[in-house]
Parts: C-alpha cells; structure tokens; sequence
C-alpha cells in the first residue's frame, strides 16, 4: 500500500490553485485529542487576528475528526473556531463523553454480558460504554451549516473524516468540499463524497468493543483509525500539497518501566493494541512520506510530472514531548467511581494501565494539561510553523 500512488494527488485537484494548499491531519485518540486543541491555539496566536482560515483542507480520525469538523464549522473565524473548541475541551468531563453514572455503567455492562456471553439482542450494537451524552454535546456545539458557509465563501476547499466499516473491513473518508473531487477507491481504503453529519463524527470515533457502532446507509462504521493504512493519504487526494500532522502519541519517548516477570494486565494489552490502531500507522505513513519525498527530489521536474505520487509533500509534525500515559496516571484518581471500579479488575487504573486510562479520562485537569503541552510543543517549533505556514513576525 502506497501513501501516494499514481492517482493520489489528481492533476484537477492541484492545478486549481496556484499556490500551496495547506492541510491540517489530527489523528484520534480519545481523550488525548486535548494536546491538538493546546497546538491549534499556539497557531491561532502566530497567525494575524481575522486572517484567512489557514487551513483549507482539514482531515480527522476519531476524537482528531471532532477537532476537525468543528473548526470547519468555524472557518469563517479560525482564531474564534479554536477558542471555542478550546473552551469545549478545557470543561470537558467525563459524563459529557459518555455515561459515568452507577445506573449507566451497570445497565451497559449487563447489557454488554447479556448479549455477549448468552446471545440475547444481537440486532443492537451493544459496546462497554453508553456515548451517548456525547451525541447531545456535539448536537449542541456544533452548527454544520457553518461548514457549507465556509465552502461557499473560499474559506474552506474541503472537510473529511474517516471511518471504518465492519461489514467491509474498510476505512472511508467521507469528504465534504467546494469543487467537485472524484471518489477514490484503494486497497482497504476509499473515499466518498457526502455532506458530512453528526453520524459520521460518531462513527468516526467509536473505538471498538469500547463505543457501539454506528449505521451509516446500509454499513454499520466504527473508529477510523481502524485499517487506516495510510492516514496522510486523504488530505492528498483532497488537494492538499503540504501538511500539518498533530498527532497524539510520542513519536520519540517512551515510558520506561522495569522488566516485570509477570504477565501484563489487560489494561496493558488494550494500550498497545490502542495504540498501534491510533498512531503506528501514522509514524509509518510519515515513513514512507519521506521516502517518496527524497525518490522525487532525485527525479526531473519532467519525470516528476509523469508520476503524480511523487510530487514533494512537505510536512511538518507536531507530537507530544513527554509520554501522555504517564500524565493520565497522575490525574487517575479525577475518574468517576463507577469508572474506577468498573476498570479495576483490568489494571487500568494501576501505573500500568495508562494507556487506556490516556484515551477515557474525559476530565478538566487532565485535557488542561494535555492542552498546554501541545501549546508548548507547537511554540518550541514557533520559527518552523511560521515558515511552514508562511506567516510574518507581527
């Protein structure tokens, strides 16, 4: 599978501008989808006050396609777009993601046993958790019709998200955009034009077994970072010719811990099989990203016009500098009761467990920390994200 192949980045797409066309990738990760808000906010203080959406083509996967699809409902107002979200994710607590409360979890969880183990109520997708309340929070905040605004007005060129399908074992990227873009079509990966809706943001960020399905037509979708072999592939064929990444996950650090000769928990388990879902695939995207990149740079500009997947993409990459397991295990204590002993057994809420602590703790302290981590990180890069943005001191 190829990040870029021969059709990923379409001659009608690109040859419509004339300049670059930035586009902005947040990756998923739960609750760890706070660090994008810290980095949009240290963009929205570099960038002029009212200037231009920077961002024209903006791509998300799971809680990375809430970010997404809320600041292109805002673009009219990028800088107004993020404090706004900013604001969502600094009050954020864990029953406004999904239900917390004795009688949520113990009807879930039953719920969750009854059909599992003895086969009752198949036709209902039925997940460890209730999200719910998270449906009534995004009906609230956010108003699509800013996005069709947004595209009417040349301040945004195109919106997706993506997720994955059970019954096709494949991601799809459903894109909203002003001018027309042809679907595409690649191995276990494609994308389909639609106007985006609060089922596809659900979709998108339904971690499996944790969060129920979600029907879209006649295919019931799930979290997209699920078989989503090439995560920097859509805001390619959307038109895209440099990228901004923002992802979730260290792609240096790595929590040390002393060699135990026991065998790991399941909360250990589920962190590493979260975590190769939300971010192996992007560090092996951007891989071979830089790979083609140096194969182009070696070629003719001619050469280079005959083999479109091989035009440079610049990117620039945002990541957490410290480990994000270790900052939810310092505020594990905030997670509700009822979440604490329902996740006793599994070791999530032992040192060990904050992998998947990291993606579920939905609350103010935590998202608040994750949030001036990513402000940090993005002003240490503040000469980079200038130049790569092509913005002036002001």
């Amino acid at each position: 599978m190829n990040l870029v192949d021969e059709q990923a980045v379409r001659p009608s797409v690109i040859n419509r501008h004339t300049s670059d066309v930035t586009g902005l990738i947040l990756s998923g990760g739960g609750a760890r989808a706070a660090y994008q808000v810290g980095v949009l906010k240290a963009v929205a203080d570099l960038v002029p006050q009212k200037t231009e959406n920077p961002f024209p083509i903006v791509v998300g996967t799971s809680a990375g396609a809430i970010n997404a699809v809320s600041l292109a409902c805002g673009a009219m107002d990028f800088s107004q777009a993020v404090a706004r979200l900013q604001y969502v994710w600094q009050n954020f607590t864990t029953d406004k993601v999904y239900r917390c409360d004795w009688p949520g979890v113990l009807k879930q969880s039953s719920k969750f046993v009854w059909q599992h183990l003895f086969g009752f109520g198949r036709d209902i997708p039925v997940a460890l958790l209730d999200n719910s309340p998270l449906r009534g929070l995004l009906l609230e905040e956010l108003d699509f019709s800013g996005i069709n605004l947004a595209l009417a007005r040349r301040k945004l060129l195109a919106v997706a998200v993506t997720a994955f399908s059970y019954h096709t074992a494949q991601a799809t990227t459903f894109y909203q955009s002003r001018a027309h873009i042809d679907a595409w079509q690649r191995f276990r990966r494609g994308g389909q034009s639609a106007k985006l809706q609060i089922e596809h943001l659900m979709a998108s960020a339904a971690i499996p077994l944790i969060f129920p399905p979600v029907r879209l037509e006649q295919e019931f979708y799930g979290d997209g970072a699920v078989r989503q072999a090439a995560p920097i592939s859509p805001a390619l064929h959307l038109g895209a010719n440099k990228v901004l990444i923002i992802g979730v996950n260290s792609l240096n650090n790595r929590a040390e811990q002393q060699l135990q000769l026991r065998q790991p928990s399941l909360a250990q388990i589920g962190s590493h099989l979260l975590n190769s879902t939300f971010s192996d695939n992007l560090e092996t995207d951007l891989e071979l990203l830089q790979r083609l990149n140096h194969l182009g740079a070696m070629l003719t500009p001619q050469q280079r016009a005959l083999e479109h997947g091989l035009s440079p993409v610049e990117a620039l990459v945002i990541t957490p500098s410290k480990v994000i397991d270790e900052i939810a295990v310092r505020h594990r204590n905030q997670l509700p009761s009822s979440l604490r002993v329902f996740l006793k057994g599994s070791g999530a809420t032992r040192a060990a467990g904050g992998g998947v602590l990291s993606y579920l703790l939905f609350e103010r302290d935590y998202c608040n920390e994750l949030i001036e981590l990513g402000y940090q990180d993005a002003m240490s890069k503040k000469t980079q994200l200038m130049s790569f943005l092509s913005l002036d001191e002001h």
